[in-house]
């Protein structure tokens, strides 16, 4: 835009909605699942701004009932493939020339759509396809898309504004250009959100990318595929590319114009990748930037000092909200023998207030897993538990797959600190508890640092202040996010940037100026406004 200096909106958290019982957001929201439920949709591979189908097509399905077919969507080859890399690096010729205005107004846009238009279709689709409840549908696929819409342009005007010192005579630019090439974003099954930000937030930076749903996660992220084309983005910036991932990896990770992975999943899957990617550095035209998150196996440390009721609702909700299948889920609990048994009684009589069922029924606190393999390999995980003499179920442990992938919230009791359930991510409702004695708290804050190869989300809960600063010490590089008498999940965009480091991922930090520059390439302009008219130097004057 000619003859102004541009300033975007500033960026505010999307108001959270409680779905109460009466309110017209309740209602709106059923109606949308009754409208959902109505239909069976056929989702095609979204190429250049066309639309294709292949012969590879897949159910979708409820996970909390097997016999609901919501519809059907098509998986790439490798024709469609080769067609989406050509028609990014078509569109990049063409996105690369919008003003960092232009492209803010897009996603702007975006994020209003959503938080009107779209926000109980997107929210009723996340319930159903990947079976959330209201609540954790609302503050995912509607409450922080918005917010990594909006807060990422925000983000990306603070980067634009940081500009080099010029001395008399001289003006220094710096110009923040998109990489040259694509990113192939892969996100993982869990968060709307996480699949909404993978793919925009390199290309609200000018970048193009290659999109691939999570294979049991496609109708939402449809969904917003929607929203960002009446938003008015351009075709082709963005390839709506659900494939087989070992195949589309063949394919991204030998072109010469690959330019950056943006990923979120398992850590076998990163590690593949980025062997991949370092085997084919001399095919590239640049160094690829590598952005990932993987996973965490993140915990709650209790020093005698804190507050009972406080822990045992963070245990609750930071272990078994969404099914514990969120990469912050709280997975171990260290705790004090003495505040333990002060606690437990209350903690097992919480847990066995929960209901779980279908997410149609807002009663109910847990819903489904996301699928088979999911079921058996959180199964697996208990029933190793049952059988071993080092541990103890202490809640839950049944499992039910006839109608839908029902897991109970599970407790395990275990006096090795480096049991399986201690040590491995489960990605479930499964949570292990684990006592020391109240006299080895420094000693139990150093087996917590070195028990995990993680180091992504986790809590301390104490009122003494010496505890709290001690625990922050001595798990300084255990947890990316760190929290103090909070549960370790749910960190709000532009208030808890979010990543972890070790075997965590690169804690780019999603949610944060720090991840949109790694989408960027720099290049320092300098012109003089009074160059020199000789080339001697004055030290040159005299022998």
């Amino acid at each position: 835009m000619k003859n102004c200096k541009v300033k975007v909106p500033q960026a505010l958290n999307e108001p959270v909605y409680n779905y109460e019982v009466g309110s017209t957001h309740r209602q709106l929201l059923k109606d949308a699942i009754k409208k959902i439920k109505s239909e069976r949709v056929e989702i095609p591979l979204i190429i250049g701004g066309k639309e294709y189908k292949t012969e590879k097509k897949v159910e979708i399905r409820s996970p909390h009932d097997h016999s609901e077919l919501l519809g059907y969507y098509y998986k790439a080859s490798k024709d469609e493939i080769a067609l989406a890399i050509n028609e990014s690096l078509k569109a990049a010729k063409i996105w690369s020339k919008y003003d960092f205005s232009e492209r803010a107004a897009i996603f702007l846009k975006a994020a209003e759509l959503l938080s009107t238009k779209y926000r109980y279709l997107i929210n009723a689709v996340t319930m159903i396809s990947i079976s959330k409840n209201a609540f954790q549908a609302e503050i995912d696929s509607a409450c922080e898309l918005i917010d990594f819409l909006r807060f990422n342009v925000y983000y990306m005007q603070q980067i634009y504004e940081d500009q080099p010192y010029s001395p008399k005579g001289v003006w220094n630019i710096m110009q923040y250009r998109p990489l040259e090439g694509f990113i192939f974003a892969a996100p993982p099954f869990n968060f709307v959100s996480i699949s909404g930000n993978l793919p925009t937030a390199p290309v609200i930076m000018g970048n193009v990318s290659i999109f691939k749903p999570a294979s049991s996660s496609v109708y939402a992220p449809y969904i917003f595929m929607q929203v960002l084309k009446e938003a008015g983005l351009p075709d082709g910036v963005i390839n709506f590319l659900p494939a087989q991932g070992s195949e589309i990896g063949e394919y991204i990770f030998s072109n010469p114009y690959f330019a950056g992975l943006h990923f979120t999943g398992s850590v076998e899957t990163f590690h593949n990748m980025w062997s991949t990617i370092a085997k084919n550095i001399p095919l590239y035209k640049s160094y690829p930037r590598i952005v990932g998150e993987t996973g965490g196996k993140d915990f709650i440390f209790a020093h005698q000092s804190a507050d009972k009721k406080a822990l045992i609702t963070a245990i609750i909700r930071g272990a078994f909200e969404y099914q514990g299948q969120k990469c912050s889920a709280v997975s171990r609990v260290y705790l004090p023998k003495s505040l333990y048994n002060e606690i437990k009684d209350d903690l097992f009589h919480e847990i066995d207030k929960i209901k779980i069922g279908s997410p149609e029924d807002f009663r109910n606190f847990m819903n489904a897993v996301v699928d088979k393999e999911a079921f058996k390999k959180i199964s697996s995980y208990i029933e190793y538990a049952k059988n071993s003499n080092e541990a103890k179920i202490l809640k839950g442990g049944k499992c039910d797959d006839t109608q839908g992938y029902f897991i109970e919230p599970t407790v395990i009791l275990t006096d090795n600190p480096q049991f399986k359930t201690m040590t491995e991510e489960i990605f479930g409702p499964v949570v292990t508890l684990y006592l020391y004695d109240d006299s080895k708290y420094k000693e139990t804050l150093e087996l917590c640092d070195q028990t995990s190869p993680y180091g992504l989300t986790g809590a301390v809960f104490a009122q003494d202040r010496a505890a709290i600063n001690l625990a922050v010490e001595s798990l300084e590089q255990s947890a990316g996010n760190f929290y103090i008498n909070d549960k370790p999940t749910g960190a709000v965009v532009g208030q808890q940037p979010f990543g972890g480091a070790r075997a965590s991922g690169t804690n780019d930090k999603a949610g944060s100026l720090l991840n949109l520059i790694r989408w960027t390439s720099a290049r320092a302009i300098k012109e003089n406004f009074n160059p020199p008219q000789m080339f001697e130097y004055p030290f040159m004057m005299e022998e």
